[in-house]
């Protein structure tokens, strides 16, 4: 199952999540995929190790603040990430404006500007009210179909992108749904745009995670230990080290993966999401370091943290099964 679990998921902006899916309207003309990741998402590594091909790193719904984006339950994993071949260095394509405005995806009738949340809404006062109300439609059905139909989230986010590029919020939220599609360069390109020009750290971990995503650990890793990663809130700073313990088992580091997750912070990890992708991610450093008593206690502590956030329950009982002699 390479369904997104964990990553704090990439935030969405501030108002995702806070409007009706198209699917769950029963909107007959705009039909409902269901889940269209099969068996790849954007977060899944193809790699060797436990927990193949699950999502790494992290834990909810990143925020304006830094703090993350919940992601659906499924897990962490450790294992290397292959580079996704369609999205190396890839910038997205602008050509003829007109032309690429012929190819918006359609937008179903019955979602409203209104139902972006006024903040969001606020960032687009810029715009013409025609056009305004023609982004926002747009950015409401990228936010409704970013889990079960990441693509066309992404086609939605683009066509708002092409209408107001100079707004920040427009631009991140094509980074996420970008992220989301699993294209890293249009992904960390978007991300980087919409840092410059609304300021701030911007979505750290997510950004580091696209490195990892165009085969570049060692940049991710950078990106944890910049000026901007020491600013960042409790649980921004939380997925910025379960990412860089990624990009530590990406190089086969181990050893240092498990160092990476180490403090206080996992330490106290008792309870909610947070605390329960914390541990998991730990289990799974533990797991590839080669120490599976620990990894298993570990992988139950995640799973008395929150048992709905992870699928570390499984993973101990698939561990138990398999070893019995396991402590």
């Amino acid at each position: 199952n390479n369904q997104r679990g964990t990553h704090q998921g990439p935030p969405l902006t501030h108002f995702y999540g806070k409007v009706e899916r198209v699917s769950d309207r029963g909107d007959s003309n705009y039909p409902s995929r269901g889940n269209a990741r099969d068996n790849r998402s954007p977060g899944s590594r193809d790699g060797a190790g436990s927990g193949e091909g699950k999502r790494f790193s992290g834990s909810g719904r990143p925020n304006r603040d830094g703090t993350p984006v919940r992601r659906p339950r499924d897990g962490a994993s450790f294992t290397a990430r292959k580079p996704n071949p369609r999205s190396q260095d890839r910038r997205p394509s602008r050509g003829d404006d007109s032309q690429q405005r012929n190819q918006d995806p359609r937008l179903p009738d019955n979602v409203e500007p209104t139902e972006l949340p006024d903040e969001a809404r606020r960032d687009l006062l810029a715009l013409d009210k025609t056009s305004a109300d023609l982004v926002a439609r747009h950015l409401v059905v990228a936010t409704q179909l970013l889990e079960e139909d990441p693509a066309r989230a992404l086609a939605h986010a683009r066509a708002a992108r092409r209408r107001a590029s100079r707004i920040a919020m427009v631009r991140e939220t094509a980074g996420i749904a970008a992220y989301y599609a699993g294209e890293w360069a249009e992904a960390l390109n978007e991300l980087r745009t919409a840092r410059r020009i609304g300021g701030g750290s911007g979505l750290l971990a997510v950004m580091a995670d696209c490195e990892r995503g165009l085969g570049r650990p060692e940049r991710a890793i950078e990106i944890a230990r910049s000026p901007e990663a020491r600013s960042l809130p409790t649980e921004a700073a939380i997925e910025l080290r379960i990412v860089a313990a990624g990009a530590r088992m990406d190089l086969e580091q181990y050893d240092a993966a498990v160092v990476t997750l180490q403090g206080s912070d996992l330490d106290n990890a008792r309870e909610g999401a947070t605390a329960a992708r914390l541990c998991y991610a730990y289990a799974e450093a533990l797991l590839a370091a080669g120490r599976r008593d620990e990894a298993l206690s570990w992988f139950f502590r995640s799973s008395e943290a929150d048992s709905e956030a992870t699928d570390a329950e499984d993973r101990a009982v698939e561990m138990s099964e398999a070893d019995p002699d396991i402590v």
